[in-house]
């Protein structure tokens, strides 16, 4: 085979045509063999003899796409310093754009020897190990480009590849629960038809199923165990042939920005599927583990472990940082996503252990002219001490807004809080957020989400029921704001389910009437329920996927609606924050929140803790979003109406120069109202318990 010096750069396997360039990093390395490998499993081994900056690199020209390949590294195994070497094992390409096939769990895969774990194990863990595969490079994209919507007119819905297309109907079988299944006709009309902008996807950068789970009859559903960072996970692949699975995630990209959606894949760069000490041996802990990995200062031999799962990538070394980076910058680039939700985001903002909101992983966010780009998204917490960094990221980033899910879940389960804390989350949380330069979209607001109950079972179990997930029900958060309306699960008693029916609604048009962006959790509009489990990772199974032949047709229709109504009227999706003035030569105020009787909310009505009554007016007239020629826009005007008590109340609209006359245009406890209902000014309106009203201005 003829090899040729090749480059360093790029680092990964880069077909240009003619051959392959080949390029690994590692600082720790003695000696680094690149693995060939046939459709047998024969493997032919070639060094890597020439180094450039500590990049091992060669070029080949007889190598094509769909080249199987693998790395050993030969260097010191030293655990007590930090140093796990063991060419014995294969290693994943970290560059690696295409892995196919699964870990087969042996002894083999395992770097130590399981009666001695301070000895390394010389046993050969090719033959279990999967493949790293050249790709072809080359796509037609038919002029397709990212979206790039303002992030004001943004709903986001979250869902899981396979999820959402595993039970569907109207999908081949051969195609479910793979990329082409969630860009089929019939799985893009629903996101259509229910007019979300942008569909923020589960994990599907390379993972590996855990042992643990497979030994239980499980697997690792959610995805978030990476060891690819540039790889599409292949068993999302209805295609089988190696490295196909790259052409169709662009074909669902594609098709998913054909329909006007954008793709914001949530990444998980905060740790790998590697664990801690006792882990298997699969890329980067046979790479460079004293580099790639926090390793704690007493002994080396341990990890830091920030996100619960073993390990903690080190943001504080170059090549790290360069991985993350290239990475995000691939998938902008060449798989033409719009953004990123990045999972535990605090463990990347840590330097020592503090976390640090200039870190060096933010400043290179901040300063890249592709990453900064896009849609950037927080989970503003890890599990370390300080973790919880809710608001506190820097200007280009929006966060989940943790406050905001725990906030309107207990305002309408009826707890005693300050009405303050609920106004602050919907009109933005300015609270969290102004004081650093940064706008409502900032706040990403969220009832439910993949992790904890979804929206149906959050009304139905008072108790998380995750029995099925073998942990004996220890799994899973305890502390989840839900209600079950008197019964714990399913229940023939027609009041529960109406109530029920009720806080749903009341769930959504909270949502979806606030400032800053909406997050839709996948299946939420159709009812789907997972039966009380609150921590479904490893339930790869109908316990997760979307039932729907069960859907909720009438929630659906509520949903669909409530959607195209706030796209339809900018006064629910401010670019800007509320002033509580007069603007732009309004008569009124932009905002004015009231009492059950119609007067202005004083001091002591704000910190009445039992009092669960709000009104609320938004003035049309005064919004900050001007059209693309930079002309203002102007709106209806709007009163909306809280009630989270358990009884029936008598409120009164209010009158000049707030309106004169409303129209009805919503009320949970019915649903839309058809029609024009017009109530006069100071006229009491009895509004059932635990509802939502809305009225618009007319005149």
């Amino acid at each position: 085979m003829k090899v040729w010096p090749g480059n360093p750069y790029p680092l990964g396997a880069s077909y240009d045509g003619f051959g392959t360039n080949f390029s690994l990093f590692s600082e720790v390395a003695d000696a680094v063999e690149l693995c060939l490998f046939d459709e047998t499993g024969r493997e032919e081994r070639v060094e890597l003899t020439e180094v450039t900056g500590y990049c091992w690199h060669a070029y080949l020209p007889e190598v094509e796409p769909g080249q199987r390949y693998g790395y050993r590294i030969h260097g010191p195994w030293e655990p007590a310093r930090g140093h796990r070497c063991n060419p014995a094992k294969l290693i994943l390409d970290p560059y690696a754009k295409a892995i196919e096939g699964e870990v087969r769990w042996d002894e083999a895969v395992f770097p130590y020897r399981m009666d001695a774990p301070d000895r390394s194990s010389g046993t050969d863990s090719a033959p279990f190990m999967p493949k790293c595969v050249v790709h072809q490079p080359f796509f037609d994209w038919e002029g397709d480009r990212r979206l790039q919507r303002p992030w004001h007119d943004t709903v986001i819905y979250e869902t899981h590849v396979k999820g959402i297309s595993a039970r569907h109907p109207d999908v081949p079988k051969e195609l479910r629960g793979t990329y082409a299944g969630l860009a089929h006709p019939a799985v893009i009309e629903h996101l259509k038809r229910l007019r979300v902008t942008a569909v923020e996807l589960m994990p599907v950068h390379a993972f590996i199923q855990d042992k643990r789970l497979l030994d239980q009859g499980l697997r690792n559903y959610w995805g978030y165990n990476s060891i690819g960072y540039f790889a599409p996970h292949n068993a999302y692949a209805a295609d089988r042939r190696p490295a196909a699975s790259i052409a169709e995630f662009k074909e669902m990209v594609k098709a998913l920005h054909q329909a006007e959606m954008e793709v914001i894949l949530d990444v998980v760069y905060n740790h790998t599927a590697e664990g801690n000490e006792l882990g298997p041996m699969l890329c980067f802990k046979g790479i460079d583990n004293a580099y790639y990995y926090r390793l704690t200062q007493e002994d080396p031999s341990h990890y830091m472990d920030y996100t619960g799962t073993g390990n903690s990538l080190n943001m504080r070394n170059p090549h790290v940082l360069q991985l993350v980076m290239d990475s995000l910058r691939y998938w902008v680039l060449e798989m033409h996503v719009d953004g990123f939700r990045f999972d535990l985001a605090a463990a990347l903002a840590r330097e020592l252990h503090e976390v640090d909101r200039l870190s060096a992983f933010f400043d290179l966010i901040q300063q890249d002219p592709v990453i900064s780009q896009v849609k950037l998204i927080a989970e503003p917490w890890d599990v370390g001490e300080g973790g919880y960094q809710v608001g506190n990221f820097p200007p280009v980033w929006s966060e989940w807004n943790g406050k905001y899910r725990d906030c309107v879940r207990e305002f309408w389960r009826g707890e005693d809080q300050t009405l303050g804390d609920f106004a602050y989350r919907l009109t933005g949380s300015s609270d969290l957020y102004e004081n650093t330069s940064r706008l409502p979209f900032a706040s990403i607001n969220f009832i439910t989400a993949h992790d904890g109950f979804t929206l149906y079972d959050l009304v139905a179990y008072n108790e998380k029921h995750n029995e099925a997930n073998g942990e004996e029900n220890r799994d899973g958060s305890d502390d989840n704001r839900s209600w079950n309306c008197g019964a714990e699960g399913p229940t023939d008693d027609p009041d529960i389910r109406e109530l029920r029916r009720r806080q749903r609604r009341n769930f959504l048009a909270t949502l979806l009437l606030s400032q800053g962006i909406p997050m839709l959790s996948g299946g939420d509009e159709i009812g789907r329920t997972q039966r009380g489990n609150n921590n479904a990772y490893c339930q790869d199974n109908e316990l997760s996927w979307y039932d729907w032949e069960e859907a909720d047709e009438e929630l659906l229709a509520f949903c669909r609606r409530l959607i195209a109504f706030r796209h339809e009227h900018p006064v629910f999706h401010r670019r800007r924050w509320f002033h509580g003035r007069v603007i732009h030569g309004a008569e009124c105020k932009d905002i004015a929140w009231f009492t059950l009787e119609g007067e202005a909310m004083s001091e002591r009505d704000w910190g009445e803790g039992f009092v669960k009554t709000l009104g609320v007016f938004l003035n049309g007239e005064a919004i900050p979003n001007p059209n693309p020629r930079g002309e203002p826009v102007t709106d209806d005007s709007f009163y909306l109406l809280f009630n989270a008590h358990d009884e029936a109340l008598a409120f009164t609209l209010p009158g000049a120069p707030w309106g004169e006359h409303w129209a009805r245009v919503l009320d949970t406890a019915e649903g839309w109202v058809e029609g024009e209902e017009v109530v006069d000014a100071h006229t009491p309106v009895t509004m059932d318990g635990r509802t939502v009203m809305l009225f618009r201005r007319a005149g």
